[in-house]
């Protein structure tokens, strides 16, 4: 579980076919790695992979095909800004929101532009996502935690700050046209989940019918 927080960047140093999947290696000179063990999840560009090597500086993932094909992974090359989250603690503060580091799709930056002092973004996430957002909502972005400003349809509008442009893959990797990982509200999921009994069945089966009737109740001394 992860709160969508960046706690640095880290940049892609190998992408190795191995098998039909990928080894991917990033490094880090500012994750503190020292309580990372074999078999942690780390967030990277908001996808929970699984530690497989260690490195003074970096770590290793497998990737499997499945999370390449539903995630913007495959557009990533040796050399890039990735956005890196190590899973929470119980006694982590919780400053974002619930994040499962589940990819749900793969959107695109229609625009970028300053706005002041802050950078105002547009993306195009896949509409079968859109219903699960809402204006001033949380959606996950690279695995950064962003607040909604508007949703128009499909298109999700996003102000950033100078700091989180700065600390995240934002400002270096960001351009128009930039696939992104889309993580949409964990709890829009389940509400959804337990309203629509054609998706998830009857979630409450109807109490079978009573056989206590009046007449049981007087034939029985509980009635006078």
């Amino acid at each position: 579980m992860f709160t969508g927080i960046i706690e640095s960047v880290g940049k892609v140093t190998s992408m190795q076919p191995t098998g039909g999947d990928i080894r991917l290696t990033i490094e880090s000179n500012e994750l503190d790695f020292s309580d990372v063990k074999l078999g942690d999840s780390i967030a990277s560009n908001g996808i929970c992979l699984t530690v497989v090597e260690i490195g003074d500086k970096s770590y290793s993932v497998d990737v499997s095909r499945e999370t390449i094909a539903r995630t913007a992974l495959e557009t990533l090359k040796p050399g890039d800004i990735v956005n890196l989250e190590k899973a929470m603690l119980p006694t982590t503060r919780f400053g974002g929101h619930i994040v499962a580091g589940h990819v749900d799709g793969v959107g695109r930056v229609s625009k970028l532009q300053q706005d002041a002092r802050s950078i105002y973004i547009e993306i195009e996430i896949p509409k079968e996502l859109a219903h699960y957002t809402a204006t001033k909502g949380s959606i996950t972005v690279d695995g950064i935690s962003l607040t909604t400003n508007l949703v128009r349809d499909n298109v999700v509008c996003l102000n950033v700050i100078p700091h989180t442009a700065q600390v995240t893959n934002i400002a270096k990797h960001w351009l128009v046209g930039s696939k992104v990982n889309i993580e949409v509200d964990i709890v829009a999921r389940y509400l959804e989940r337990l309203l629509n009994k054609s998706q998830a069945g009857d979630i409450n089966p109807p109490s079978p019918q009573s056989q206590i009737t009046e007449a049981f109740l007087a034939d029985n001394g509980f009635m006078k």
